[in-house]
Parts: structure tokens; sequence; C-alpha cells
């Protein structure tokens, strides 16, 4: 197989295994995926080690900030609770303010 017919506009490996460093310092997990999506084929052992290794770390990374993610949602949780609670409600219809 032709490695030109698995790269998008002639993009070399190396292009991509750059950009894929980027998006990981970056802590674009959009771009991370859109890179993953597109991965060339390579043909040379040390490119395919590189982009293993990125690919993993793109994985710890993507996990990491899920992870956050989970831990900012329940904290948010705890404090709409709580201001929920704090509430002044007046169940009362017959309250009349004047």
């Amino acid at each position: 197989m032709c490695l030109k017919g698995f790269l998008k506009r002639g993009e070399r490996p190396l292009t991509w295994l750059n950009k894929l460093q980027i998006a990981i310092v970056e802590k674009n997990p959009q771009r991370i995926d859109e890179l993953v999506a597109d991965m060339p084929a390579f043909e040379d052992v040390d490119e395919m080690q590189s982009a293993a290794s990125l690919v993993q770390e793109a994985l710890r990374l993507v996990h990491t900030l899920k992870d956050e993610t989970g831990e900012t949602l329940v904290k948010l949780q705890k404090h709409k609770d709580f201001l929920e609670s704090t509430t002044n409600v007046s169940l009362n219809k017959l309250d009349i303010t004047s």
C-alpha cells in the first residue's frame, strides 16, 4: 500500500505526531479525538512507537480530564443542594406582605 493514500492532503506521519503532541500539551480532547480518528499508516518502526506512546499519553490525559469533570460535577451538585436547603421557601399561599 502507498503511504500517501492514508495521509490527508499529503500530510507526513511526523507532522501528525507533532500535531498530536501539541493537542496533548494543550489538553484538547476534541483535537486528540480528531487526530486519532485520522491516524496515518506508519511505515517506520520509530514513528509507530512514537505514535503508540503518544496515543497512550493521550488516553491517560482524557481519563484524567474525565475524572476531573466528574469531581467538578459532584461538587457543583453539593453546592446546589446546599443552596436549595438554605433558601427560605414559603409554602403558605396565604402569606401577605404589605
